[in-house]
């Protein structure tokens, strides 16, 4: 891929949209007064912006550089990503998480894991959170500024210190809420920025079935070309689909992952903060035909340059391909924004962890908010500096969503098997939970190391992913389970209102009208799911 001559409109386009980023931030900074309102904005926005925000959190490095490489890839496989690996799981968060968050008064998840648990499992839980934060934050990082030194040939690392210099701008500024209001921007911009090129894509191979037909078998259907479990040698097998993305992934990632949890916890009723992610969940079973089947488009002309393909190059090769001299700064702005919106989220979530979870609940507990305001802006700024060093990892990685994964498995899915438990029992106990946790990373990182080095080989990086997740989230549950047999459980005085069975009036904060909104999401991914088998 060749850089894109000079175009003064298109960094003209860009110079608005980071502009107005930024002037955002300012905009709102006289609701962050507060480290309350800076950290968390707990219950002050409509549920319209909370269910946008929660897609649009969703709508960073992951959602937009990193789906397209993964379906030029895998091609229909990567439709899993989105039906089988979100729909399932963020209808249970609405269900039957959500009322155990808003009961439990948690500010945070690892907030939660204290509630619940004790401190050693909640300072665990949330180094882990940080350390996953800060590793996506780097992936965002690293997509933005391999964008634009594939577009422009800008200098990698000076693309990367400005972009973090402009995130960090607007979220000291406005904080959370800041950094919501920007993510519905930048969602907005991102939809109308791509919507050409899906059209260009669609009009090209003459539909779905156009592209479809170009491509082999196996990249054409999700479910009836995998074998049932062949992890050696398949791309993908169903066990690893079914129970490492459809289950583990899938639940760790939209039940526990911070950045999400938190867009939810902002609505200003529960009933909003539960139907939250169901909204979103509508805008998510529409979203492959904005970015997967073109992206299996991007498949077809990456097989025609010959060589080995670079998979993250496929969305900048589709914008150059396509958009024109007017269209292609409105196409770069489109992709800086979905990039830059995964950044701010990670970087609003790393700092909350930072000092809610760990600097005021364990290093200094009793100081003036005026004190953690400061420390929550110089976290934001620790975060935004640590991005820029993590960006560097994913250099050793053709594909983004494979190295994403394979963070989630290291970390969220271990975490999900303790807080599963922990919110569905109540003889899970605090002892267990941490050596639970901790041997569920370890166990996941061992594979990972194993994977890297040859000694563990797989079809595909993305199914040894899969299995590390089962692998992780396994041996964090047995170990759990085990030492609960021989330690002391909580009381369940004490666990009153934690739980979802000690919860009071539960299944009266869930409407008539949600129930059916989420029996209808659910129909609607299985039907999807019949039709391209």
């Amino acid at each position: 891929m060749q850089p894109t001559p000079p175009n003064s409109l298109a960094f003209l386009l860009i110079a608005i949209y980071l502009a107005a980023a930024i002037s955002v931030g300012y905009l709102v900074r006289n609701h962050s007064e507060t480290a309350s309102r800076f950290l968390h904005a707990r219950g002050t926005l409509p549920t319209a912006v909370t269910a946008l925000a929660f897609l649009a959190a969703n709508c960073g490095a992951l959602e937009i550089v990193g789906i397209v490489a993964a379906s030029a890839k895998y091609g229909a496989l990567a439709l899993h990503f989105y039906w089988l690996g979100a729909i399932p799981a963020m209808v249970f968060l609405a269900l039957f998480m959500m009322p155990v968050y808003l009961c439990s008064g948690a500010m945070t998840v690892p907030d939660f894991i204290r509630i619940r648990y004790n401190r050693s499992t909640h300072i665990l839980s949330a180094l882990c959170l940080t350390i996953m934060m800060v590793l996506v934050a780097g992936i965002s990082l690293y997509a933005i500024s391999s964008v634009l030194h594939l577009f422009f040939g800008w200098n990698f690392t000076a693309v990367a210190f400005v972009t973090a210099s402009v995130v960090l701008c607007y979220v000291l500024a406005g904080g959370l809420k800041a950094t919501i209001y920007n993510e519905i921007l930048q969602l907005g911009l991102t939809v109308c920025g791509l919507l050409p090129m899906a059209f260009a894509v669609y009009r090209d191979f003459h539909g779905i079935c156009g592209i479809m037909a170009q491509l082999p078998s196996p990249m054409t259907h999700i479910w009836t070309t995998l074998p049932l479990i062949h992890p050696k040698t398949a791309t993908m097998d169903v066990f690893g689909v079914v129970f490492g993305l459809g289950f583990v992934l899938s639940f760790a990632y939209w039940c526990t992952d911070f950045t999400l949890i938190q867009r939810a916890l902002t609505a200003k009723t529960s009933d909003g903060a539960i139907k939250t992610p169901l909204l979103a969940a509508i805008f998510k079973l529409a979203f492959p035909w904005l970015l997967i089947f073109p992206g299996m488009g991007a498949a077809i002309y990456l097989k025609r340059s010959g060589g080995h393909p670079q998979f993250d190059q496929a969305l900048p090769l589709l914008i150059q391909h396509y958009y024109g001299y007017a269209l292609i700064g409105f196409g770069i702005s489109a992709l800086l924004a979905s990039l830059m919106s995964g950044l701010a989220g990670n970087i609003t979530a790393f700092s909350t962890l930072w000092t809610h979870d760990l600097y005021q609940a364990h290093i200094r507990p009793h100081e003036s908010d005026a004190h953690y305001l400061r420390m929550g802006r110089a976290f934001t700024a620790l975060a935004a500096c640590l991005s820029v060093a993590t960006a560097y990892i994913v250099l050793f990685y053709n594909n983004l969503m494979d190295y994403l994964q394979l963070v989630f498995s290291l970390f969220n899915a271990p975490l999900f098997a303790v807080f599963l438990l922990g919110m569905f029992t109540l003889w899970a106990t605090p002892t267990a939970a941490f050596w639970g946790l901790l041997c569920g990373v370890v166990a996941a990182c061992t594979h990972g190391i194993a994977v890297r080095y040859g000694a563990i080989t797989y079809g595909s990086q993305m199914l040894g992913n899969f299995y590390g997740a089962i692998y992780g989230w396994l041996v964090s549950a047995a170990v759990t389970v085990l030492v609960s047999l021989f330690t002391q459980p909580k009381s369940k005085v004490a666990l009153q209102g934690i739980t979802y069975h000690t919860q009071i009036g539960a299944k009266k904060r869930i409407s008539p009208s949600t129930w059916t909104l989420a029996i209808l999401v659910l129909i609607a991914c299985a039907a999807l799911n019949f039709i391209f088998r």
